[in-house]
């Protein structure tokens, strides 16, 4: 397959800058895998679609402020912090990079200061330091990690607080993700409440949402790209709802493409694994999938693994044409945007 397969036109203004006022306000695309069957809907109306113990899934992972200024040389770079990889030494993406030399002082804040201890491709970098307390300074200093397609003023306070909250789930619990699972968005606890109340069991996994979800395909063949991997961890509780739902053949939907990589992953010998793993899991059409029977996902990038993953679930031919559908009924697109949920 080439991933030239996995294009489509997208008008540049149907990118969603902003989320909507009330999160569970967004519309919602059905899409019938089997008849082949695309319909429209509001998000509201998701519980119409669930059934009495059908199984719901979500992504607990809550965001970090993780996009931050720091002084390198006196002169201003823009850090986004991936990961610790080990105690007070952090792997951060850094823009421009050629600031940020070795051996270098990086100063974030007047508590905050860091050595630069790594150089590594593609503008990365290791940070060591002096402090253990940089997840509590983040939450001072940090920004939301927005992805490039949303506009924002570098510094704007106001718009700081604004995605900080927005860009965050209703649901978020364990800190560590780069990047919100954005199908989560769309819940308040009103609907989730709603769900629960018809008898929909609501359960939670963990997938630390890294840089393997939004990384850039550089090859021509779709199975020449090869998947950073993320840290998952799914919990006895959920694992045993998820199991005893495929044992009785109620469906389990999947809240986003995070939850599909942590459940498939997690599947072994007939049942779902609970435990903390780490997956770089790449769903492309062929593959066969057996934790998950629906999935609600937002609208991804051409030519992303996240379209990829949904044209496996779905069929590439019935997504692109649900896409340019999509395009057509000015539907709003990526992380702040319109949601689809794939029967």
């Amino acid at each position: 397959m080439l991933v030239s397969d996995f294009d489509y036109h997208l008008p540049p203004e149907l990118i969603a800058q902003k989320p909507l006022p009330n999160r569970d306000d967004s519309r919602m695309m059905v899409v019938g895998r089997r008849e082949g069957r695309i319909f429209h809907s509001r998000f509201k109306d998701l519980p119409e679609y669930l059934g009495p113990g059908d199984v719901l899934v979500l992504n607990n992972t809550r965001v970090i402020p993780a996009k931050v200024w720091g002084k390198a040389e006196g002169r201003d770079v823009e850090f986004l912090f991936l990961k610790e990889k080990q105690e007070g030494i952090w792997e951060v993406l850094c823009r421009p990079a050629k600031r940020v030399r070795p051996e270098g002082t990086i100063v974030f804040s007047p508590r905050l200061e860091a050595k630069v201890v790594g150089m590594e491709p593609r503008g990365k970098r290791l940070l060591r330091f002096s402090s253990g307390q940089v997840l509590e300074e983040l939450q001072t200093i940090g920004y939301a990690p927005l992805p490039p397609y949303i506009k924002r003023a570098q510094t704007d306070l106001d718009l700081r607080a604004y995605d900080l909250e927005r860009y965050q789930t209703v649901f978020a619990r364990r800190e560590g993700a780069i990047a919100a699972p954005t199908a989560g968005l769309h819940f308040t606890p009103a609907s989730i409440k709603s769900l629960k109340a018809k008898g929909v069991q609501v359960c939670p996994v963990n997938l630390e949402v890294g840089q393997a979800t939004f990384q850039p395909l550089e090859a021509k063949r779709v199975e020449d790209h090869r998947m950073l991997s993320e840290d998952y961890s799914i919990g006895p509780k959920s694992a045993s709802l998820v199991n005893q739902a495929k044992k009785e053949g109620r469906p389990v939907t999947a809240v986003g493409t995070t939850v599909v990589r942590a459940l498939e992953s997690a599947w072994q010998d007939g049942r779902l694994r609970s435990g903390s793993r780490s997956t770089g899991i790449f769903i492309y059409p062929g593959f066969r999938f057996q934790a998950v029977d629906r999935l609600l996902t937002n609208f991804h990038l051409p030519r992303s693994t996240l379209l990829m993953l949904v044209s496996a679930f779905a069929g590439r031919e019935l997504v692109l044409k649900a896409y340019s559908e999509a395009v057509r009924e000015r539907y709003r697109f990526f992380s702040y945007g319109d949601c689809m949920l794939i029967l």
